[in-house]
């Protein structure tokens, strides 16, 4: 006997149909200038192979594993029908493909798993079916742009969430306490991800669209790297020293973000203790950003921009974080073991120089649990500022005066707003020369 009542085989074989339309609606888009009898399959072949798939399923239902059987068969006769009469329209139109015989068979699966299966799991399969028919030009696109250097980093990148990091020890393995290799391996990877994210996304974007919607990007994936080019950019090419500003301070703003992201996957409580400050931080920027933009509209087209950012997956590249953030992790155990947060504070500014992802990680993990999360949060915060003054230092050196007058003002302003937000909040973080008024 059926366990559904009729009311709910009705309403599964509705679904299993509107899933064949769904896919087929896309499959007969594409051939919807094909002549009547001239294509394998469209919107009514998928709306039916659905609706098949779910009477078969709902037929099969009662009687166990003879009923797989009997799909797995109905299933073997579809796709051999399809791929019957998908071979002879390669044939008379001299082409390959067998896409739309797999969605076919996706939407008379689909419809067979709406009836047995669960319903959601279904239909969202199949919307992840159609989105990718429908993805197929950006898809081939992005296929193309990509180099081998960059799919082997995204192996990489598996290779190390999925392999690696698995088998590492739990546990801390130094006399310190203070590198527990599962934990940095997964910081590492943390934040290789989302810089590789932002180095895909500089890809798909291409500079020609303009270097400001690049320095976005870039601050995804490394925003002193995208300050030093923007600067470099500015050098040679004058003319554009307004846009290339507007890029490394939409670098800052992505930055700020991106820090606030990484610390609320590690410690959910100090980020938000951070978001006040960092937020009004990378809105001012994002604003400033945004005016600059406006007033670069009036500059002189430049020539085709030797913007780039490094891979950021790339095998030495990964190790070096690694090696920091280990290193930064001991600092901080014995620079707060043996001076509290006054040595916090010191290696935020140190290091922040260099990079503010290892001592944000540091302080998410142990800063919060040795030293208080205020302090860990005021160590952020002056990693922060000590980051955001060696790119106007970087600017002026690299790119000129004009170029660091320009990072310079809308780096007042944004620490000026995460010094009010900050203020504002009641956070006590940083030391009291900073937070009391005068």
């Amino acid at each position: 006997m059926y366990d559904l009542t009729a009311a709910e085989l009705i309403q599964r074989l509705s679904i299993a149909l509107a899933i064949g339309l769904l896919i087929g609606i896309e499959r007969g888009w594409v051939a919807r200038g094909e002549a009547e009898g001239e294509r394998a399959a469209g919107l009514r072949t998928h709306g039916l192979a659905g609706l098949l798939g779910g009477v078969w399923g709902a037929i099969v239902q009662p009687y166990g594993a003879s009923g797989v059987i009997a799909l797995a068969i109905a299933f073997v006769f579809v796709g051999a029908l399809v791929g019957a009469y998908r071979y002879r329209e390669n044939v008379h139109d001299e082409t390959f493909g067998a896409t739309t015989a797999v969605a076919v068979l996706l939407a008379f699966s689909l419809g067979a798993f709406a009836v047995i299966g669960d319903i959601q799991a279904a239909v969202a399969a199949a919307v992840a079916t159609t989105a990718i028919l429908a993805l197929k030009t950006f898809l081939h696109g992005f296929v193309e742009r990509i180099t081998w250097d960059e799919l082997r980093s995204g192996l990489a990148l598996l290779v190390m969430s999925f392999i690696l990091l698995p088998v590492l020890p739990d546990r801390a393995i130094d006399p310190w306490d203070a590198v527990n290799p599962f934990e940095l391996w997964l910081m590492t990877v943390l934040i290789g991800a989302i810089s590789f994210a932002g180095y895909i996304a500089v890809k798909l974007i291409g500079y020609r669209r303009g270097v400001a919607v690049a320095g976005m990007a870039g601050g995804l994936a490394s925003s002193t790297a995208a300050t030093a080019a923007m600067s470099r950019l500015a050098r040679e090419q004058p003319s554009q020293i307004v846009a290339c500003a507007a890029g490394a301070i939409f670098a800052n703003a992505i930055m700020a973000s991106r820090v606030l992201a990484v610390v609320a996957v590690i410690n959910p409580t100090l980020a938000w203790r951070l978001a006040a400050p960092v937020i009004a931080a990378g809105v001012v920027f994002a604003l400033a950003g945004v005016f600059l933009l406006r007033r670069s509209a009036s500059e002189r087209p430049g020539e085709s921009s030797s913007l780039a950012v490094a891979n950021p997956l790339d095998l030495v590249a990964v190790l070096k974080f690694g090696a920091l953030l280990a290193t930064v992790m001991v600092l901080s155990r014995l620079a707060t073991h043996f001076a509290g947060s006054a040595g916090a504070y010191a290696l935020a500014v140190i290091s922040g120089v260099v990079d503010v992802d290892a001592i944000a990680l540091t302080m998410a993990r142990l800063g919060a649990s040795e030293i208080g999360p205020e302090a860990a949060a005021g160590a952020v915060l002056l990693a922060l500022l000590s980051n955001t003054a060696s790119k106007i230092v970087m600017g002026s050196v690299i790119g000129g005066a004009g170029m660091g007058r320009r990072l310079a003002a809308a780096s007042i302003l944004a620490v000026a707003g995460a010094l009010a937000a900050l203020w504002l909040s009641g956070l006590a973080g940083l030391p009291d020369s900073f937070t009391r008024p005068r």
